[in-house]
């Protein structure tokens, strides 16, 4: 026995230099992980996710999702979450959602699925190359035609067909935004009080209540905002009574105006603009030209529909103006020559906006900047029909 002892000491101290010697190799600090809470398992280390660079969409009639990469890291050190989609109006979002890669589609008409998306945070934008084009349908008698179909229709962009079309639908209850403008110029003076009472009873008839709002505008020379954006009818009312005819004529300046208050206006989802304006045409005292006001016109989407209060039967050079006014914008112009022809004009034009089409569509060689994009409609197997829509549009201007 007293033989054994030196031997199982030195088994001993052997056993001790392999375990000092297994420990140098055992990771240290900060490369180890703990467990968080006591007896839970240790957690393998988390590789960092990069989020991805953003793009900036700029508001407009519909967008695209475009989610970029993240700058580092592949799918495996990201994990297997998706980028969540949700249109923004120009505004970044995060969103993180987790699920496979089957799962990530986007919630836009025509949309790709978002390429080299990772789990985490992401933020993403909005392309906007998605055109509403809002027309109308006439016979040659300009009756409303109502049973247009897609096929019906050739559709220019930049003399291009589109590369698909993505809804093409009959459009009766939007909600309205309207501006109500009136000459109250001097020019006018003889007949305001009649015009009034129509333009009171054209808003009773179309603005409907918890849908529809408009506002009032006078102008002579400077505009003058008499009732701001509402639905109630009597306030509407009241806008239009107080304004008194006096003074000169800034119909561009008051156009323009009424343009950028409905590029704002407030609504939730789509909906339809348009300026009503009575006017003679005349203009001596604007500081923007017509064809500023009608830029604003068509970059807010809004079209333009004029009642002329020149009653006099000849064609003046007012008349010309408010007829481009109406062409450019896809609205109408109406000439009455009695006074009771106002009324019948206001109720047209409340007809026509409920009768409407709308086709969205995607066009080709398409490029956010800024610049005037001309546009064709017509049904060449419908002989009969008269189409009248906007010339065109401006391409929104992507952000730097």
């Amino acid at each position: 026995m007293i033989k054994l002892v030196p031997a199982l000491l030195a088994a001993l101290l052997l056993t001790s230099a392999a375990l000092a010697q297994n420990s140098q190799d055992l990771p240290s600090a900060p490369s180890a992980t703990q467990p968080r809470f006591p007896g839970a398992p240790a957690q393998p280390p988390q590789k960092p996710v990069q989020n991805a660079p953003v793009t900036r969409g700029t508001p407009g009639d519909a967008a695209q999702l475009t989610t970029l990469p993240p700058v580092n890291g592949s799918a495996e050190a990201a994990g297997a979450g998706a980028a969540a989609e949700r249109p923004s109006s120009g505004v970044d979002s995060v969103a993180p959602v987790a699920g496979d890669a089957a799962a990530r589609q986007p919630q836009f008409p025509g949309g790709q699925p978002a390429e080299g998306a990772q789990s985490g945070e992401y933020r993403i934008g909005v392309d906007v190359d998605l055109v509403d084009l809002i027309f109308t349908a006439t016979d040659k008698h300009g009756r409303f035609i109502k049973d247009l179909k897609k096929e019906d229709i050739r559709l220019l962009d930049q003399g291009q067909p589109p590369l698909r079309i993505e809804a093409f639908e009959s459009e009766t209850g939007l909600p309205l935004r309207v501006g109500l403008l009136i000459d109250a110029s001097n020019s006018i003076r003889d007949r305001f009080r009649f015009e009034q009472d129509a333009a009171v009873e054209f808003l009773h008839q179309i603005v409907r209540p918890k849908s529809d709002q408009a506002f009032v505008i006078g102008f002579d020379s400077i505009s003058d905002l008499t009732q701001d954006y509402t639905d109630n009818t009597d306030a509407l009312a009241r806008g239009v009574r107080v304004l008194r005819p006096g003074g000169g004529t800034a119909l561009h300046d008051a156009v323009l105006q009424a343009s950028e208050k409905l590029a704002n206006a407030p609504v939730r989802g789509p909906s339809r603009r348009a300026i009503i304006l009575l006017s003679d045409g005349d203009d001596n005292q604007s500081r923007h030209t017509r064809e500023e006001a009608i830029e604003a016109a068509l970059r807010a989407e809004v079209i333009i529909y004029v009642i002329s209060t020149n009653i006099t039967g000849e064609d003046r050079r007012g008349d010309k103006v408010l007829m481009r006014y109406a062409e450019a914008t896809g609205g109408r112009v109406f000439f009455p020559l009695r006074m009771e022809e106002v009324t019948d004009a206001f109720a047209e034009i409340q007809d026509e906006l409920r009768s409407q089409y709308v086709i969205a569509y995607k066009p080709q060689g398409f490029v956010q900047d800024g610049r005037f994009r001309g546009i064709s409609i017509d049904t060449p197997k419908r002989s009969n029909v008269k189409l009248r829509a906007r010339k065109g549009y401006y391409a929104p201007l992507r952000q730097p």
